[in-house]
């Protein structure tokens, strides 16, 4: 082998090599933070199974999906975005699980240039869509949405004054605001407001002060299995009127934890929940049953859980907009891709999904209608659709 020859293979070899990073960072990064430990656990659970169903290819790209656990923890959710951003150098951050973490963790977006879905609850995380929040959308049902229904439902059921025991945190607050507007449009007076903490372990002294109102009806606004916590207490106390949950309450592990105490009481929650028993024209009940069936495929009849669908839905949400983002000329892992990735987030239409049909824009980074609700009690231990609202 003469000299000349060896030299060209070995620049030949060179290039080769040095095209590989490329190959990589063409590669589409998808960072996930969730509460797979803590309080919201049986949230982020599901959540975090649920990225094993999502495809590892779209638009012909490859995809990496890279899973961190925060733990139910707002400084942790913060450094884990922080990771996936400036180590990961990911194109999309998908959550997390619960509302404060997932205001923390916009800024770090907007900061960085990365879009984010979170599959937390919250108007404030995604309206209106100025500074932070032009990079962030979510999956879940604005709290506006879900308290318009809860009004309706306590006309119908004659309930004139209400009680409201809610998280101490953005989540309560949200709630707190938004079933004050909706309960005061309808004549409704709100007589007694508590909060407590995620951790807490015992809330009788909230709960006693809410009786001694006598209120026709009782709001809990919490998410996961502690809001069978106030709901257990209010049973026991031998309270008689209607106990109505968010639809952060709609979890199988709380029908485990709460058991016959969770028997009565009424959510509005999406249509995921009771997809089976939605009539066949509903335009969700199709893509709620292909989730459900693709999670039990993997984790048995019964498993499926609402919290799982809305990460389900943020992935339907990035299928439908990766090829747009492709199609400007951007490449993966690119300040450029992420931006072009961001814009075509916003024109997500009319995209049915597990839990709704999503219709996003310059001013709308949730996308849910009337079709992302339904209104459910518990009776007997199951969940049962309740048509008419």
């Amino acid at each position: 082998m003469t000299f000349t020859r060896f030299f060209r293979m070995s620049l030949g070899a060179a290039a080769l090599l040095a095209a590989l990073p490329l190959a990589v960072s063409a590669q589409i990064k998808v960072g996930v933070t969730v509460s797979a430990t803590g309080p919201a656990a049986s949230l982020g659970i599901p959540e975090r199974d649920t990225i094993n169903l999502l495809p590892t290819e779209i638009g012909g790209q490859s995809v990496q999906y890279i899973v961190l656990d925060d733990a139910t923890d707002t400084t942790q959710a913060v450094k884990n975005i922080r990771k996936l951003t400036a180590e990961d150098q990911v194109d999309v951050v998908l959550g997390t699980s619960v509302m404060p973490g997932s205001l923390a963790m916009s800024d770090v977006a907007a900061e960085t240039g990365t879009p984010m879905i979170s599959v937390a609850a919250g108007t404030k995380l995604v309206q209106p869509v100025d500074g932070p929040r032009k990079w962030v959308f979510k999956t879940t049902q604005n709290d506006v949405l879900m308290a318009n229904v809860l009004a309706d439902a306590m006309v119908k059921q004659g309930v004139k004054t209400l009680g409201f025991i809610g998280f101490s945190d953005a989540y309560g607050d949200g709630w707190a605001q938004e079933m004050k507007a909706a309960a005061d449009a309808k004549g409704i007076e709100f007589v007694a407001e508590e909060r407590f903490a995620r951790p807490d372990t015992s809330v009788t002294g909230q709960i006693l002060k809410l009786l001694s109102k006598q209120p026709d009806g009782i709001l809990i606004a919490a998410s996961g299995t502690p809001v069978a916590l106030p709901q257990r207490e209010l049973v026991e106390r031998g309270y008689k009127g209607q106990i109505y949950q968010t639809h952060g309450a709609a979890n199988n592990d709380v029908l485990r934890v709460c058991g016959k105490a969770c028997d009565g009481m009424i959510l509005p929650a999406g249509p995921l929940l009771v997809a089976a028993q939605l009539p066949d024209d509903n335009p969700v009940k199709a893509s709620a049953l292909k989730y459900t069936k693709a999670y039990e495929d993997v984790h048995g009849a019964g498993t499926i859980n609402t919290f799982g669908g809305h990460m389900w839905d943020a992935g339907q949400l990035i299928i439908d907009a990766i090829p747009r983002a492709l199609e400007t000329g951007a490449k993966p892992g690119t300040p450029e891709f992420r931006a072009a990735l961001r814009d075509s987030l916003e024109q997500v239409k009319e995209l049915p999904a597990s839990q709704g049909v999503f219709n996003m824009s310059e001013t709308e980074h949730a996308g849910m209608d009337e079709r992302g609700r339904v209104l459910v009690q518990v009776v007997d231990g199951k969940w049962t659709y309740m048509p008419g609202f």
